[in-house]
């Protein structure tokens, strides 16, 4: 067996892939314009923090080889927040209070997040993120946690609001020997809050590793050795706040060199 010395070295930093979102899907933007795929530079900027090369890749949801080669190029995977998923993907009818959807966004978040679960390849998803990865592994969300969530906190403090993006909203207790406790220790933490909707029904093997004070899950991973970790808040905005959310990132990070040493050991993904 090959000892590290003996593996490829990693040429630069590991490609951290993040998919964009369509502008017309956001809150306020009129239909009529220019079709458009944007994303947050929040999410970027904190990525580039930790020493990966993060991109932003198309919602090619009609051309999945093109987006299969684009994937095969990563080393990790990242999905950031936005608009509410289609209750649809989870087999549920929407609920007047479910927002705005982007149909070409789920398709291919869902498709990107299983490709990555089944090769092990680093997963760290935040707000929908977090809601992206229990979908994709046979979960259910709830559509909105005031109206539909028995005894729910405030957790939709959008900067629409009046609320900075930084805005500590609230605890959430990690569980212990999680890959989140690794990263926060292991007693209560304060985060931010921009969401209406959360989780239901855990998807497949995932297990919850904190939960706010109302019992919302706010966070879930796939145990075993790759990382697969979503948070339902915005660590994004507390990076050089928390010491904390920058060793989640840099944990995230390391996965990711490590993923991309290996993936250059063992070859292309496929011919």
């Amino acid at each position: 067996m090959a000892s590290n010395a003996d593996l490829p070295p990693l040429a630069g930093r590991p490609l951290i892939g993040v998919p964009t979102q369509t502008l017309q899907a956001i809150d306020g933007i009129p239909d009529g314009l220019p079709h458009s795929w944007v994303m947050n530079d929040r999410y970027l900027v904190a990525l580039a923090t930790v020493n990966t090369a993060p991109v932003m890749l198309p919602l090619l949801d009609h051309d999945i080889d093109a987006l299969r080669a684009i994937y095969e190029r990563l080393d990790a995977l990242f999905v950031p927040g936005g608009v509410d998923m289609d209750p649809a993907t989870y087999g549920a009818e929407a609920h007047p209070l479910t927002g705005r959807i982007d149909p070409s966004r789920d398709a291919v978040e869902l498709l990107l997040t299983r490709w990555a679960l089944e090769d092990g390849m680093p997963f760290l998803g935040v707000c929908r993120g977090l809601q992206v990865l229990n979908v994709a592994l046979g979960g259910t969300l709830v559509q909105d946690t005031t109206a539909l969530f028995p005894g729910a906190v405030k957790h939709d403090y959008f900067p629409t609001q009046g609320f900075a993006r930084d805005y500590l909203a609230h605890d959430v207790a990690p569980v212990l020997g999680s890959r989140l406790s690794e990263a926060f220790g292991t007693h209560p933490f304060a985060v931010n809050s921009m969401h209406h909707q959360g989780i239901e029904r855990i998807g497949g093997s995932l297990e919850a590793t904190a939960c706010a004070p109302d019992g919302l899950i706010e966070a879930l991973e796939l145990p075993g050795d790759a990382f697969a970790v979503g948070v339902q808040w915005h660590p994004e905005m507390l990076l050089h706040k928390d010491d904390g959310t920058l060793r989640l990132f840099q944990l995230f990070s390391g996965a990711a060199a490590e993923y991309a040493t290996r993936r250059a050991w063992a070859g292309p993904l496929s011919a």
